[in-house]
């Protein structure tokens, strides 16, 4: 199991499409993801689950990537929050 701390860094957070682009990007993988934000975990492949946490610009959060493939899942996982949200 991977556990990352990770700023999120765009202008909306982690609502509609950010938060599609999030989920996509972890459906490519077989390791469970999730999501934690102050003390609330969801399934970081549940676009409900995902928009649900209301997470805003600057905010930290934290990624856990556990299975086969977590750590390859956790890099692209975290480059994403952190510089791949901008422009969804």
């Amino acid at each position: 199991m991977i556990t990352k701390k990770v700023i999120l860094n765009n202008e909306v957070g982690l609502h509609a499409r950010p938060a599609a682009l999030f989920v996509q990007t972890a459906n490519k993988f077989t390791s469970d993801v999730y999501i934690e934000l102050k003390g609330i975990r969801v399934d970081g492949k549940s676009i409900m689950g995902v928009m649900s946490l209301g997470a805003f610009n600057g905010e930290e959060i934290i990624l856990i990537v556990d299975g086969e493939d977590e750590k390859e899942a956790s890099e692209e996982l975290a480059k994403l929050v952190e510089y791949g949200l901008q422009d969804a």
